[in-house]
This record gives C-alpha cells, structure tokens and sequence, in this order.
C-alpha cells in the first residue's frame, strides 16, 4: 500500500501528546513490538520506527524495513536496539538523553532519604503487626556529609537538592572544575578522601572498563562502617558480590541500589537485608519523564525525515551535511574520545579544527561530535549532540570551532585541542585516506605519526632509548595480547619518543601500569572506541 505522508509505525502503546508532537505530516500505523512476525510485516513500509523498551529492534528488523530511515527510542536506554546493525543498514537511531535527569535525581534523593530513616524495613514490619518504634530510630542528614562520585547533570542536581537538607557536599569527579563545583556548593576532593568523610555516598558516573565494580571490596573498607551506598546510575559500577561481603562483615552502614549488573534481578543475596532497599530499575519510572522522552524523540523524528540535523541521534549525526564533511563525524568523535584519554584533569578549553578543503563547507557538525567524543566516556548520561555543548558550559569549558584551507601532507586534517586546568595543552590530529576513507590519527602532541584508527589502542610517551619497543612486545605477549600495528614517532630535540600500539583486545587489569613503570613513561594511555 503506498502512501502519500511518510510511515511512521508505533511499534509500542506512545502517549497522545507523543502522537500530537509528531504532527499531521505523517501516516501513524500502531504494530506490536513483542509479535515479531507482525512487527517484520509492519515494517516493509515504514519511513521511522518508534519504540518503548519492549521491542527488540536487531538486524532482522532492519532486513524487512528497506525504506527504514529512523529508530526512535523513547526513553533513555538503547540495549533494545542494535546500534551496529542500523548504521550498517543506514538507518539513524535517537533517544531522548535528557528525559529521565531529573527523575533520576529525585530517585537518588528518595533512596538516601529511605536509607536514612529506614523507610522500607519500618514499613515492612508495621505491615507485619509489628510495632518496632525503637528500633527502626534513624538519623538526621543535617551536618552529615554526601560525597558525589560523578558531577555530570544528575550528580548535580543531586548535589543541589541535598543542600536544602544542610548536607555538607564533597564530589569526586576528575573532569569537572573546581569552579563548576563551588557553583553546586560542592568541594572536589580525591576518591579516598570521599570514601573516608562521606556518611553517604551516591555514584553518577558512566559505565566503562575503568568504572566496573569501581565500589569494591577495597572501597568499602576505606570507608566508614556506617556509610549508605546509592546507586541509581548504571548496573556493575557495584560490584554486587563484594557489596554483600561488605555488608555481611558489617564494612558499610546499608545500600540503596535500583540498577544491577544483569536485569532483571530477582535474588541477589544482598536482596533480604533489612539495611538494604532496591527497586527495580525505576530510575526513568515517572510519568512526567516518560512524556518527556515520548515529546523528545518525536521531534527528532520529524527533523529526521525532514532531512534536517538531529542533536539526538546516537549513532550518525544525520541531517542536512555537505557529503564531503559527513565520513569526517565519526572520525573527529574518535579523535575526542583519545583526547581525553590523554587528559588526568579537567579541561577548560577545547578547540576544534577542520583544515583542507573540508573547511569551505558548513562543518559545524564537527565540532558537536568531537565534544561528543571528549564526553561519552565521562558523564553517567549518554552524550548526544545536542547535550555535549551543555555539558562543556555547565563545566565551564569554553569550546571554539576554527576552520583554514592550508594543510600539509593531507587533502583534509582534524584536529581536537584541550587545554586543562593546570595549563597543560593536550592535541589530537586525524585524517581520511583512500577510496576507503580509511580513519587515521596522524598526530599526537607534535608528535607526527600515521596508524589506522582501531578500536584497542595504547600510548605511551618516554624517553626515547634502546629496548622501550621490546619491553612493550615482552609485556605484552607475557600477557597475551597481540600487538596488530605500533608506530614510534621521535623527537630528537627533546629525546622523547611516542610510542603507538593498535591491540586486539582491551588490556587486562594493571597491565597499563606495569609497562607504564617499566618503561618510565611520562604519558600512559588506554584507549577503547568499542560502541558503548
């Protein structure tokens, strides 16, 4: 059957205001995501498929939807739809990052609140028929201390709203200023100073190698024994074997936990504690975020089949892009993502470049996506483009874009600059080569270079000297990793040398810091561009 307005199919129950901020320009057809034989006839036709959380949006999907330009999830999360097998297929993903900030927030606020007055054990008891006043006596978070483990948006808002409580705020988070800090009344302290002053503590930050099972065994005994965990950012950032160690040892106080490493989670063994409360991923649970996200996600679509530029968009920048600046997107956000590998502290000002024949187009899309880059592997949110520039300003980074048509040795270069805190200058540069546009870093801080852009690469900068290269190979073989490319780059004015290396895999725990000592490397760097 064809049709005169593009298709867009409803694959899940979306609200009316949903439907209303998709406007009159469409043909809405409602499917059933859970039907998967429906679903694929649903799709033949279909321009934008939108969804909820029930439907699992895989290659097969993509298979039958050959007019297919647009997945919209509404909500925050994507593990229903298979990022890799839609932009193979070309087809654009977006969320809505911002929907939940504020709920989530309020969950936090409701857990530490919970913990504190044993909220949920007293209940539990007085339903019970059992009146145990005395016992369930709480405490009152004026002059207690919270500590912030991730000041992004909604470590923030947080922050904000337990200052109305008197808390005194502490924050841990290596990518924020001091400044930005004061601005939410809180004081940027180390990780172990937080985990020994806070009477409780709250964990915003993203999920990464570096951030799995970061509250562990050990962080729980440097902190006092009656601190409340929170956690209501993302599942294994507790490691949730060592949380019932800790609380059966009596390490910690209790824990609020709505996110687990495998969902859904039924029967932990720290589940039965009457010092523990959890909740089943309710994070995004509110009407209000719901509706938000529903709204957000309708609006993308519209700017999605309308050709224009979509700030959400997870995966391909979208909208109208001159054709010579678009295989550039992916390649900048990657460049951002090493820069700020290389960073150990807060940036406060970022420059983007686009230098060649790129720079006569429209490359305000490039700059987005370095900040993108610079971002996705700091914040607890996931970072679009429409989010990254708020990111930089509420960190008061200042961020520029500059262009210039002279290039040497390259049709085209990008480069991402970073200045931190301490007035350090960190640079990236890439390039596209070949009929292939093949995604190269061809500089590092001064350093020239050309190695393809892999999804496992190291750094190491040193002294330059005999037997450096073959301490790395030795190392690393000791430890199985296969080395698929390294390039060494000298510079003989200063007699350092930057060495690096394109691995197969992701090193194992402390293996980047046993050939950082090894070698006496000034510069130390893992950097992993798997899709998150």
């Amino acid at each position: 059957m064809s049709t005169s307005h593009p298709v867009v199919v409803l694959a899940e129950e979306l609200s009316p205001a949903t439907v209303d901020a998709l406007g009159p320009d469409f043909e809405i057809r409602q499917s059933d995501g859970t039907d998967r034989e429906r679903l694929f006839a649903d799709v033949a036709e279909a321009d934008a498929l939108m969804v909820r959380s029930a439907t699992t949006v895989d290659a097969e999907v993509f298979s039958h939807a050959k007019n297919l330009r647009v997945v919209a999830r509404a909500g925050v999360g994507l593990d229903n739809v298979d990022i890799k097998a839609a932009t193979e297929a070309g087809v654009m993903v977006v969320n809505a990052p911002t929907s939940n900030i504020v709920s989530a927030a309020e969950l936090t606020c409701a857990h530490i609140l919970g913990l504190a007055r044993h909220i949920a054990p007293a209940n539990r008891a007085l339903r019970a028929g059992e009146w145990k006043r005395s016992k369930y006596t709480g405490l009152e978070l004026q002059d207690k201390v919270l500590g912030v483990i991730g000041l992004g948006r909604i470590g923030g808002l947080v922050a904000e709203r337990m200052r109305s409580f008197d808390m005194e705020i502490l924050a841990y988070d290596p990518y924020v200023t001091s400044a930005r800090a004061h601005q939410l009344g809180a004081q940027l302290v180390t990780l172990d100073e937080l985990y020994a002053r806070a009477d409780v503590i709250t964990i915003h930050m993203p999920k990464t190698p570096e951030t799995l099972g970061m509250l562990n065994r050990e962080a729980f005994a440097t902190m006092k024994d009656t601190a409340f965990i929170v956690n209501v950012a993302r599942g294994g950032l507790v490691d949730e074997a060592d949380l019932e160690v800790a609380l059966e040892q009596g390490a910690i106080g209790g824990a609020a936990i709505d996110v687990f490493s495998t969902e859904p989670s039924t029967d932990l063994d720290f589940f039965g504690r009457e010092n523990v409360v959890v909740t089943p991923h309710l994070g995004a649970s509110t009407l209000e975020a719901q509706e938000k996200a529903g709204i957000s996600v309708a609006k993308s679509v519209r700017l999605a089949l309308s050709g224009e530029l979509v700030p959400d968009a997870v995966n391909v920048a979208g909208g109208a892009i001159d054709e010579l600046v678009r295989p550039g997107i992916p390649l900048i956000e990657k460049l951002g993502r090493v820069l700020n590998a290389l960073a150990v502290e807060a940036f406060t000002d970022i420059e983007t470049e686009a230098a060649g024949e790129i720079a006569e187009h429209n490359v305000s899309a490039l700059q987005l996506a370095a900040l993108k880059g610079i971002f996705t592997d700091v914040v607890s949110e996931q970072v679009s483009y429409v989010n990254a520039p708020v990111l930089a300003e509420q960190r008061g980074i200042s961020t520029r874009l500059t262009t210039t048509s002279e290039v040497e040795d390259y049709r085209n270069a990008l480069t991402v600059r970073g200045a931190t805190s301490s007035g350090t200058n960190l640079e990236v540069r890439g390039t596209l080569t070949g009929p292939k546009q093949i995604e190269k870093i061809v500089g590092i801080n001064g350093y020239d270079l050309e190695i393809t852009l892999t999804e496992h690469l190291i750094i190491f900068e040193y002294a330059d000297r005999p037997g450096v290269v073959g301490a790395l190979g030795r190392i690393l073989g000791e430890h199985s990793v296969n080395i698929a490319g390294m390039q060494v780059s000298q510079n003989s004015a200063v007699g350092r040398a930057l060495a690096v290396l394109a691995v197969d895999a992701a090193l194992p725990a402390g293996v980047l810091d046993t050939i950082a000592a090894e070698v006496g490397a000034a510069l130390a760097a893992e950097i992993n561009l798997e899709d998150n």
